[in-house]
């Protein structure tokens, strides 16, 4: 199964909007937010395979709403899978660097058009594809799931482009903690390609057009804050252990 960590990024509860969708060139994989274009291993299980992971605050922080994404380039067909399982990891403190005691919000689907999930003891259940979700019965936890438009914006030629000048210019770059110290010139050079295309030409949405299967949870987050009103979030799939067909 497949793990989207979002490392070192921190919710304020008093935040008015923090998502967390970044494209984390030349960072390991298992800190980035955003995973499209897998291996062959991963795309073999599309409904296990996370693309992104979202996380903010509403207004008045009074609901944590949490994303992920699944199945890249979904086709009419794609549906989400009993045999998976979803998890949305929430550590919380009261200062930056400082969260811990994981929280956890898990949701699994009984057959392709009904879901459960938990937060604690905060429970919900049934058909998730109304927009407008389904609530528990305090209302403290909405949850909906379905088909939508990919929402990750990324010129796919233009970073693979970027990708390949950094590759060239690693032997003589001097690197700190795993990342390369550039001049003003380089940056500028990195950054005009990361707003380009492979040949110049302005950047173009490469997953305009494509969808992925989305599920979403929103919350009261006095259920997973239990260290303070910051708080860390990553997600991951796994074998569902209630499902019929899992060894």
């Amino acid at each position: 199964m497949n793990t989207s960590r979002v490392a070192q990024h921190v919710l304020g509860l008093g935040a008015v909007l923090l998502p967390f969708a970044v494209a984390a060139a030349l960072r390991p994989p298992a800190a980035s937010a955003a995973d499209h274009i897998d291996g062959p291993s991963a795309q073999i299980d599309p409904a296990a395979d996370i693309s992104d992971v979202f996380a903010w605050m509403s207004p008045d922080a009074t609901r944590l709403n949490l994303v992920a994404d699944v199945f890249y380039s979904a086709g009419p067909t794609a549906a989400f899978s009993p045999a998976v399982q979803f998890a949305f990891h929430i550590e919380s403190g009261a200062e930056y660097g400082a969260v811990s005691d994981e929280a956890l919000v898990l949701c699994q689907f009984y057959d392709v058009n009904r879901i459960e999930c938990w937060a604690g003891d905060e429970y919900v259940t049934g058909d998730p594809s109304d927009p407008a979700g389904i609530v528990s019965a305090s209302g403290r936890m909405r949850v909906f799931a379905g088909m939508r438009d990919d929402p990750f914006f990324m010129e796919f030629d233009g970073f693979n482009e970027t990708v390949a000048m950094v590759v060239a210019a690693a032997p003589s770059l001097t690197f700190v903690d795993g990342c390369p110290t550039l001049d003003s010139e380089t940056q500028g050079a990195l950054v005009a390609q990361l707003q380009s295309n492979s040949d110049g030409a302005p950047a173009s949405d490469s997953f305009e057009g494509s969808n992925v299967l989305a599920l979403v949870v929103q919350l009261d987050p006095a259920l997973v804050n239990v260290n303070g009103p910051l708080l860390a979030v990553w997600a991951s799939t796994h074998a569902n252990p209630s499902f019929v067909g899992a060894p």
